[in-house]
């Protein structure tokens, strides 16, 4: 190594004196921001005199021991524990000093064992070879073999023999510490690289045995910035001008570098733009990198592109490549400026750039992460015109995309083209599309992803399994769910409060509370605590189920264990009080929520009560929670008094019904005309029509402008009373007055119509507002469909039924009831046959009422074998047979029962009568 100042031919104080101008105008340039980097400190930075103290490394950096140019950082990693404390000093420490730190462990690095071959017990060789020694541990360090302890060991060797090092060995082995892939902590490598360089710079042997070179001093730049600590850098970088090498390219790139690690980013703009030349360098397309890098870093990315656009213009021979363009339309992305990264995406298209894979993901991530989907997809489609095949990460994104946008068909489906690609999903991809698939009722589909995550390798965690056991709870699946949760503990997860929550919430939901109770109990022996919603869930439940003691017992329990109940808890016990009479406890129950002050039940909260009452019919309590919203001083409003007016219509009790009209208006509530048109309903539900009329009437006279379900009410009502006239007439009535008219009513119509033997009529009709290209429902159709099977219009009938699908309407199980019952009726078995099948591949799901109608039709025809099919169908869970089933069954099978001998003909479960009779 050239002694310093030799080159130059100057003393060193002159050589600093010499290169402060170059030092002061690159290195200190932070005076416009205020940080007072002046002259003399930049002197100190030549001198080499930093901090003492070590903090840290960012993960990645420039690559700048070799020929190739240095790639731009694009992942930064953050680790949570600093290694020691890093030393960079001009006075010579003692050797125990380093000693002391080199005793430091570093993570997952594997020391060596003390055996004969080892480099640190093995006494010195004459034939000692530094290049060979150098090489080996070189090949253990990136093996991650090599321990901090055999590292020192090593140098203490080179020291020992005073035996020049290679200058490719030397640089190789700190290269490869820099990147040590086998450190938990990569902080650790590059401290031990920099702390090994100040050996051989301070020991007396030092300078003879491993003169630095600029390539040395390029990955000890690189290490400073691995290690957060680019200041460090730059004292290196002055130490270099100090020493009087000639830089490079990768120096002066590094430079910039480290003045953007330090987030003196408009000083590393200075430097690019007006600087470079000092150095004896141009800037390249990896000076800009480093620089927009930093720029998009600091959210700053319309600065980026400014200088992106300035490469682009006067880069002088150097042009932005595809990390460029990325580097800031990811910048735009993450800054939520979708418009101008999509912008810059297709001007570098238009450029010529082609988007790497990298490039297209990026763009597809953020476009899904905005849940813009359709963009997405034209970029994924682009990306495949172009050539570029997608990999691992371009399909995680489009499948949690689709999964967070609720479009599950599509996430399935990406996910198995992924699949078949070969390509591996991660954890967090599986466990998103198995959340989606959950979320619509699909957690079988989802358990198939469970099962192939497994397979391929990916332990599901604990997430994984709750968001399944939460699928499997909802859709009722239980022993799925118990069978999942004995797998979770086989595979040694512990379960934790949520996946305890979870199965006590389904066993709570299907009313088997002993369950529950099994479970919370397995839950504290288990030594895992209830929280705030196991109780909830429990106390909820409880009160669902009227066992109001269990849950006053569960409420006093969580406050005796520290848990304070919560609006939600009182909100639960109280409705449960409410709807099963106890409201007594209920007033007790909001005078302690006031006295803890929490908010007390407003009355958006006993609606909801009084509602729940009114509509199971229990009129009586619905006025008793009603008068208890009086006694608590809470003021009923309109939807208090609709709810218990509907109640008392429900039960027939109209003269009550109209004393709560009268009160309403007392109180100083005005009647609507949802109050009215729940009176005329309740009028024409038990069978007083023309007091229904009257009340409309009324309405009117109030001004009180009927609505669409005015009208629907009258109209449905009077047809279904066969006064097809008099609506008829209300319907001209409706439209004169200017009622908008939707397919509501003409439903409505349409299938009063056809209930009072009008179904002519009716086709005509639909047909007439076809032609007014009137957009019907599914429903429309139905009623439609079966009014030409009643006038033995069969074929028109199943030229309708085949254009559903062209309607961009889906038949649903009453649309297929329809037609196979009166394809029965006609004897068509074989056609019934096939369109029973095609409802069960599209995965419409047939009603116990339609399979009962189905068996009853079969049996009554005679058609034994095939009633038999249909019974195997029913499953005892979602289809049983009905009373009016098993009696007719029990009719015709018994001693004395007309096919008593093709009873054999049943599966063998029903093969039961024999001998009943």
């Amino acid at each position: 190594m050239p002694q310093l100042g030799v080159n130059a031919g100057l003393a060193p104080d002159d050589f600093v004196e010499r290169n402060l101008d170059i030092v002061v105008g690159l290195v200190s340039r932070s005076s416009q921001r205020g940080q007072g980097f002046n002259r003399r400190y930049a002197f100190n930075v030549v001198r080499l005199q930093p901090p003492t103290t070590y903090e840290g490394i960012p993960h990645a950096s420039p690559r700048l021991c070799s020929s190739t140019p240095p790639a731009i950082l694009l992942h930064p990693a953050d680790f949570p524990n600093p290694p020691p404390p890093l030393l960079l000093q001009t006075s010579t420490p003692p050797l125990s000093r380093f000693r002391h730190y080199s005793t430091t462990p570093m993570s997952r690095l594997h020391p060596l064992r003390r055996s004969s071959s080892s480099t640190s017990t093995s006494p010195p060789s004459r034939s000692w070879s530094p290049h060979a020694a150098f090489a080996a541990a070189t090949g253990r360090v990136r093996t991650g073999t090599l321990s901090q302890e055999d590292a020192h060991n090593l140098f203490d060797e080179l020291l020992r023999q005073a035996t020049p090092v290679p200058e490719r060995s030397l640089n190789s082995f700190l290269a490869a510490l820099a990147r040590a892939p086998s450190y938990d902590d990569r902080r650790s490598g590059p401290a031990l690289a920099v702390a090994l360089f100040n050996r051989v710079c301070q020991e007396d042997a030092g300078l003879q045995v491993a003169p630095p070179t600029v390539c040395t001093f390029a990955i000890l730049m690189d290490c400073c910035c691995r290690a957060r600590r680019p200041d460090l850098g730059l004292a290196l970088f002055g130490r270099l001008l100090k020493e009087g090498m000639k830089t490079n390219q990768i120096i002066a790139n590094t430079f910039l570098k480290c003045f953007c690690d330090a987030k003196r980013t408009d000083e590393a703009v200075d430097v690019l733009l007006h600087r470079m030349s000092e150095l004896g360098c141009v800037p390249d397309v990896i000076s800009y990198n480093t620089v927009l890098k930093r720029l998009c870093e600091d959210s700053r990315s319309q600065q980026a592109l400014d200088l992106l656009l300035t490469l682009a213009r006067e880069g002088g021979g150097c042009s932005p490549d595809v990390v460029s363009y990325s580097t800031v339309i990811h910048g735009f992305f993450r800054e939520g400026e979708i418009g101008k990264a999509c912008n810059l995406f297709h001007e570098m298209l238009q450029q010529g750039v082609v988007p790497s894979v990298v490039t297209y993901s990026s763009v597809i991530d953020a476009l899904c992460k905005a849940r813009a989907m359709d963009k997405a997809e034209l970029i994924l489609r682009h990306m495949a015109d172009n050539g570029v095949r997608p990999d691992s990460v371009t399909f995680n994104c489009m499948i949690n995309g689709y999964s967070t946008s609720e479009r599950w068909k599509e996430a399935a489906k990406m996910f198995k083209e992924m699949i078949s690609l070969g390509l591996v999903p991660n954890i967090i991809t599986c466990s998103s599309l198995i959340a989606s698939l959950c979320k619509h009722g699909r957690s079988k589909e989802a358990a198939q992803i469970f099962d192939s995550m497994t397979a391929k390798g990916h332990k599901p965690d604990i997430t994984s399994y709750s968001i399944l056991l939460h699928g499997y709870g909802n859709e009722g699946f239980l022993l799925d769910m118990v069978n999942l949760f004995n797998s979770m503990k086989n595979n040694g997860i512990v379960p934790n409060c949520r996946v305890f929550n979870i199965l006590i919430g389904a066993y709570a939901k299907c009313g088997m509370m002993d369950e529950a109770m099994l479970i919370f109990a397995e839950m504290q022996g288990r030594g895992v605590c209830p929280d705030l919603v196991t109780y909830s869930t429990l106390i909820a439940a409880l009160c669902r189920m009227g066992r109001l003691g269990d849950a006053k017992e569960k409420f006093s329990e969580m406050i005796v264990v520290g848990i304070q109940p919560e609006k939600v808890v009182y909100h639960c016990l109280i409705q449960g009080c409410c709807m099963h009479g106890d409201l007594v406890k209920a007033k007790e129950l909001v005078s302690e929520m006031v006295n803890k002050g929490i908010p007390r039940p407003n009355i958006v909260f006993f609606n909801s009560v009084i509602n729940s009452l009114c509509k199971d019919g229990r009129v009586v309590d619905a006025q008793d929670t009603f008068d208890l919203v009086i006694h608590i001083g809470e003021r009923p409003d309109v939807i208090t008094f609709n709810s218990l007016i509907d109640g008392y219509g429900l039960v027939g009790k109209m003269d009550k019904a109209l004393r709560v009209l009268d009160a309403m208006v007392s109180e100083g509530v005005e009647p609507n005309v949802v109050t009215y048109n729940t009176l005329v309903n309740s009028y024409f539900k038990n069978g007083r029509f023309d007091d229904g009329l009257a009340l409309f009437t009324e309405m009117l006279s109030k001004r009180v402008k009927p609505t669409t379900v005015t009208y629907g009410i009258i109209l449905d009502g009077l047809f279904r009373a066969g006064r097809t006239d008099d609506a008829k007439k209300r319907f001209h009535e409706m439209i004169q007055s200017g009622i908008a008219v939707n397919i509501s009513i003409y439903n409505i119509i349409l299938g009063g119509l056809c209930r009072n033997n009008c179904a002519g009529e009716a086709i005509t009709l639909f047909h007439k507002l076809a032609e007014m290209n009137v957009k019907f429902d599914i429903k429309t159709l139905n009623i439609m469909i079966d009014a030409m099977y009643k006038v033995r219009r069969r074929e028109e009938a199943k030229k309708l039924f085949a254009a559903i699908s062209n309607s961009g309407l889906v038949p649903n199980v009453f649309t297929y009831s329809i037609v196979i019952k009166n394809l029965l009726k006609e004897g068509s078995l074989e056609e019934a046959d096939n369109i029973f099948s095609s409802m069960e591949k599209i995965g419409c799901a047939p009603s116990s009422r339609l399979i009962n109608d189905v068996i009853r039709m079969l049996l009554e025809n005679g058609k034994i074998a095939k009633a038999g099919d249909y019974l195997s169908k029913v499953d005892g869970k979602s289809i049983s047979l009905e009373a009016s089933t098993t009696s007719l069954m029990l009719s015709l099978f018994s001693t004395n029962g007309k096919y008593r001998e093709d009873m054999k003909l049943l599966p063998a479960k029903y093969q039961i009568f024999d001998g009943l009779g």
